[in-house]
């Protein structure tokens, strides 16, 4: 029996289109009324889906659901606690499930490979954050830690901070990524400067680094790519 028979003429039944034709054939507001599975007395599960999405804004669409919080949901009447955990839960299987599949290529000699990988988990970020990521002597992955979180537009960057986790772990290289916010990846004068300081320091201290790479939204910039280490 359909979960929407009640609500919906045949036609319109996201579980019945879904059986028919495949969930490539819903639209965003379809998936989320499957997700939801009931709606209120005033509104369709659909009703719900598309609220969530206007929420969400043009911007985000479903991508969205990675910048709420379970009270931000439940500010649409119809949405309790329990749906809202839903919709969240789902968002993070999606974004594990792209993380697992980027890690099965994951290259540090190879930027986009690097990218890829922390690409779900930096770009939803509203603030800046700085990540360093410890490589030993094959350029395995031995550590990673968030140095800082800065502002909308910016981060604070410690070189100091940076090589005492490397030097800590016994890292034989390094990379650093960072986010903008903006979704526009091009290096500021200040990420410029920066990164020659932290070059300047990895030279001297005898651990190289690899590449800075900013993450924006679905694009990125690579320091090394660039010619600008």
């Amino acid at each position: 029996m359909s979960l929407f028979k009640e609500t919906y003429p045949k036609d319109e039944l996201p579980y019945d289109k879904f059986l028919r034709l495949g969930a490539g054939s819903l639209s965003d507001a379809e998936l989320l009324a499957v997700m939801l599975r009931t709606g209120t007395r005033e509104l369709t599960p659909i009703d719900l889906g598309r609220e969530v999405l206007k929420l969400a804004g043009e911007r985000w669409g479903l991508l969205g659901l990675h910048h709420f919080t379970v009270k931000d949901l439940m500010q649409i009447s119809g949405i309790g606690e329990v749906k809202a955990v839903q919709l969240l839960c789902v968002a993070e299987i999606a974004r594990r499930i792209s993380h697992m599949q980027a890690k099965e290529a994951l290259t540090f000699d190879q930027p986009k490979t690097v990218a890829d990988y922390y690409m779900e988990s930096m770009r939803h970020r509203t603030t800046e954050q700085l990540l360093v990521v410890l490589l030993d002597i094959k350029k395995r992955r031995i550590g990673e830690h968030v140095i800082s979180v800065g502002t909308s537009n910016a981060t604070l960057i410690s070189p100091r901070e940076i090589f005492i986790c490397a030097m800590r772990e016994e890292a034989s290289f390094i990379v650093i990524l960072h986010n903008h916010p903006s979704g526009d990846p091009t290096p500021s004068r200040q990420d410029l400067q920066v990164t020659q300081k932290i070059k300047e320091v990895s030279d001297l201290v005898e651990i190289p680094l690899l590449d800075h790479i900013i993450i924006g939204d679905k694009r990125y910039t690579s320091f090394n790519q660039k010619g600008l280490l």
